[in-house]
């Protein structure tokens, strides 16, 4: 009985959830809870920093927390089909970095999450490289928002303010974004967004989909890119969790989870829907405008959205956004928002593009539907890192169309309703019993908002917060300044073990087809196919002779099936080292911070020595690990520490002998004569503002700074030059006239 009451105190569902795709499950745990940016943290002061205040190594420090914020929600909306924060929480923490990004340009690095779109498509697909880049979205939430953004647009073009810019406002349908790929007329592939550039094929599953025309209908461009959304209607998504043993968390990740199935039989199973809105390469123009070209796809047999309409004013975009928004729980699928575009096509190619999103577009996000419940229990999670994450127990209510029965705390300082410096930032405590406000931020992670204290049981007590791990019961420690209590237990403890475990094998990890959560935890309980460690994976097949036939004989598997999962296991060692790295569940190191120590160790044997000689803060290698562009005192004592603790060196050791560890391979972007140089732009240019000449020059594989250095290799210089030309003089930096720009980039 006891063991029954840890492991609902871990996992919290005995329902059969597909773990990619349940809502009702606890929050997962990374090195700082994705949702913490409600609580007033780390992460928090970070977003919130007047950046013009910060020094270097504050500055340092919340581009590293904000840049693993930022990639591991990427990943689990992108790759996992399982979003673990909010829209509005995301775009705060993608802002914040940009903004720090802007004011200290040397803490900007090619592969920061501002710089991409997506995630890394996973190995399971083959992939497509998009001939045009699929690109994100701007967002914004207030309509203040969407009049900034048409000033900026008039500023960008140096239009006057009585000059009219014609907008497209439509639905912004919560599904999958996909790129289907006509030839002369038939559908030759089709490809998910993966990280822009990137995609994975899905042709098989999206020739079963019945909107996706296979040969278009009528007069076509001979190459035809056509972006758009699959989704799934509200009324299938219902009959599809009542028909089958899947409960699946929304129509989105449902849609998501169907399309990116290895068997097309699958998908073809699944009422999936397409709405087209965009496209990217073509080979003779579609029309002029935004509104002729989705009418033109229309004609071509694709289904558009009905509610797509031009509108000649900001105002009567936001008039427009208001009637769909009241229209949006009768519409019968999911939409999060309006998508605004400029709607002629020349004033788009004249914007342009910035690294990962369109000047000439931005996305109006719906605010958070709530509703009022009751708080039946407070349980504690125990996540890979150690830290106790409590999730609150709710009487069932729906919000927003969907049934809610459990929400994030973030922990135990926003219980108490305080930050971790002891400031209040809500009137009252959290309570069991209590009636409490809840909202889906984004549509994506209930919260709680609100307590009506007049509604409080009167024997409610005040929540006490565990200072045991109630799994291993070692003692949970709160480090100071930090806003979470982590159990000491390590990898003795089970709950961060299966963890960890969850971890090493998912998608950010080496993304082991047929390994998924639920079987991680069932092994690691069986101690006749016990996984205890990343090593006993790689050995499960080898160790005892019978264990094939042991994994066949289980209920639900059968020779075919106990033979791919080997199969799968096996194709997994031979491994990136960057991989190899943020798969080890280290805290502090994510992906982000993976690639920038493979990049720099470039091989295994160099990573350890390196990581074992940096023991000493007085060595040649803690120095060098240091100055890594992007690692800091906090990454790099997580790091040394972990290789130094004798049974997590063990562990990683062992992994290693069964692995063949090779470098990270670097992508190699398009070539022009700008292609890695850095520039600068000064004065006054006459054939196109400042902000056109940048976005040509990184549209170019340029870096585009704001101020002269010696790392500087090109200055251009427009009428007015002042300082600036000086300075690069002085440096002897490379300075050309505005005609001299213009033949470089022509």
């Amino acid at each position: 009985m006891a063991e029954k009451n840890n492991k609902m105190v871990k996992s919290g569902s005995a329902a059969p959830v597909d773990p990619s795709l349940a809502t009702n499950l606890p929050m997962s745990d990374e090195r700082t809870p994705p949702d913490a940016i409600a609580s007033d943290s780390e992460l928090k002061a970070c977003i919130e920093q007047d950046v013009q205040a910060l020094g270097g190594a504050q500055a340092a420090a919340c581009v590293r927390l904000l840049t693993e914020v930022v990639a591991s929600a990427n990943t689990a909306y992108h790759s996992n089909d399982a979003p673990a924060i909010s829209d509005a929480d995301y775009d705060r923490a993608k802002k914040a970095l940009m903004r720090l990004e802007a004011a200290f340009p040397k803490l900007l690095k090619s592969d920061s999450p501002t710089q991409k779109v997506g995630a890394a498509p996973s190995d399971a697909f083959g992939k497509i490289t998009h001939s045009v880049r699929m690109v994100s979205l701007e967002n914004a939430f207030e309509a203040p928002e969407i009049r900034d953004f048409v000033a900026r647009l008039r500023n960008f073009l140096g239009f006057s303010a009585e000059t009219a810019i014609d907008l497209t406002a439509e639905p912004k349908i919560d599904g999958l974004s996909l790129s289907l790929r006509y030839e002369n007329g038939h559908l030759v592939s089709a490809a998910t967004r993966g990280d822009g550039a990137v995609g994975e094929n899905v042709t098989a599953n999206a020739l079963t989909i019945g909107d996706i025309p296979h040969l278009l209908c009528g007069n076509c461009p001979d190459v035809l890119e056509v972006r758009g959304e699959v989704y799934m209607s509200r009324a299938d998504f219902a009959a599809l969790n009542a028909a089958g043993d899947r409960i699946f968390a929304n129509p989105r990740n449902a849609a998501a989870g169907s399309l990116r199935q290895i068997d097309a039989s699958v998908t073809a199973a699944r009422p999936l829907r397409f709405f087209a809105y965009s496209w990217g390469a073509l080979s003779s123009p579609l029309a002029s405008t935004q509104l002729g070209a989705v009418e033109r796809l229309s004609t071509l047999g694709f289904q558009t959205n009905p509610l797509t309409r031009l509108c000649h004013t900001v105002d009567a975009a936001l008039e427009h956004y208001a009637r769909i928004e009241a229209e949006r729980a009768s519409l019968g699928y999911d939409i999060d928002g309006v998508v605004y575009k400029v709607n002629d096509l020349a004033i788009q190619a004249r914007l342009g593009f910035r690294s990962t999103t369109p000047r000439w577009a931005i996305a109006h996000k719906f605010p958070a539907e709530t509703a009022w419940t009751r708080l039946r229990g407070i349980e504690i999670q125990v996540g890979r890192t150690g830290a106790l994450s409590p999730v609150a127990r709710l009487e069932p209510v729906t919000v927003g169309g969907v049934t809610v029965s459990n929400a994030t705390l973030h922990n135990e300082d926003y219980i108490a309703g305080q930050n971790n410096r002891g400031i209040a930032i809500r009137e009252n405590d959290i309570r069991v019993g209590d009636l409490v406000k809840i909202y889906r931020a984004g549509d994506v992670i209930p919260k709680i908002s609100e307590v009506n204290i007049a509604e409080r049981p009167f024997d409610a007590q005040p929540y006490q917060f565990p200072d045991h791990c109630p799994i291993c019961h070692s003692a949970a420690i709160r480090e100071p300044g930090d806003a979470v209590r982590r159990c000491t237990g390590g990898m003795a403890c089970p709950a961060q073990a299966i963890e960890k475990l969850r971890h090493f094998v998912g998608r950010g990890g080496f993304d082991i087809e047929g390994l998924g959560a639920l079987l991680i935890e069932e092994f690691y309980h069986d101690d006749s196919l016990s996984i205890r460690e990343p090593a006993d994976i790689f050995t499960l097949e080898s160790r005892d002779n019978s264990n094939i036939a042991k994994l066949a004989n289980r209920p639900g598997w059968g020779a075919a099936s106990a033979a791919k999962l080997f199969q799968s296991i096996n194709a997994r060692r031979v491994i990136g080292l960057d991989r190899m790295i943020a798969a080890l569940g280290i805290r502090h190191v994510g992906e982000q911070a993976a690639r920038m120590l493979a990049r720099h160790y470039t091989d295994w044997p160099r990573f350890l020595a390196a990581v074992t000689q940096a023991s000493s803060k007085d060595s040649p290698a803690w120095d060098d690990l240091i100055a890594i562009d992007g690692v800091g005192e906090v990454l790099a004592n997580s790091l040394v520490t972990a290789f130094h603790q004798p049974a997590e060196r063990k562990i990683i050791d062992d992994l290693a002998s069964h692995l063949d560890i090779r470098p990270v391979e670097v992508a190699n972007p398009g070539q022009s004569e700008l292609t890695g140089k850095t520039m600068v732009f000064t004065g006054t240019l006459a054939n196109m503002t400042r902000a056109e000449a940048k976005a040509r020059a990184e549209s170019m594989g340029a870096k585009v700074a704001g101020t002269v250095s010696a790392r500087t290799d090109i200055l251009v210089a427009g009428e007015g030059a002042g300082s600036k030309a000086r300075k690069a003089a002085d440096l002897g930096v490379k300075v050309i006239d505005e005609d001299a720009w213009l033949r470089l980039i022509r």
